[in-house]
């Protein structure tokens, strides 16, 4: 699923990387535990998280993960958009909480990570 459909669908809001959005995601990690994420990194998945401070974007980018999509309305400071965008890594905000997003990704095909 293209990360342009993934906006749509949970009606986020677009933070960093909106050149980016034709890139392809089938595959998401929720977690608000970066040391989760890195202990088993998915290259290319979605990061479905409430944290916004900048190691949920290093996290991202030490696992080549794709997007990353802040749930309930958070919001990353300037710095951590910033990096995010230097570095090619879309962000996304949504006001819908972690349950509903990845509900609504899994009917819509976006496989969960193991």
């Amino acid at each position: 699923m293209r990360v342009a459909a993934i906006r749509d669908l949970l009606q986020a809001e677009v933070l960093a990387g909106e050149s980016l959005l034709d890139l392809e995601v089938d595959m998401a990690v929720a977690s608000d535990a970066m040391s989760a994420v890195l202990a088993s990194p998915h290259p290319g998945a979605l990061l479905i998280t409430g944290l916004t401070n900048i190691q949920s974007v290093r996290t991202a980018l030490i696992a080549y993960m794709s997007a990353i999509v802040y749930v309930r309305d958070a919001r990353p400071n300037a710095a951590t958009i910033q990096l995010a965008s230097d570095r090619q890594l879309v962000l996304l905000a949504t006001p819908l909480g972690m349950f509903d997003s990845c509900g609504i990704l899994r009917n819509h095909g976006v496989k969960g990570a193991v």
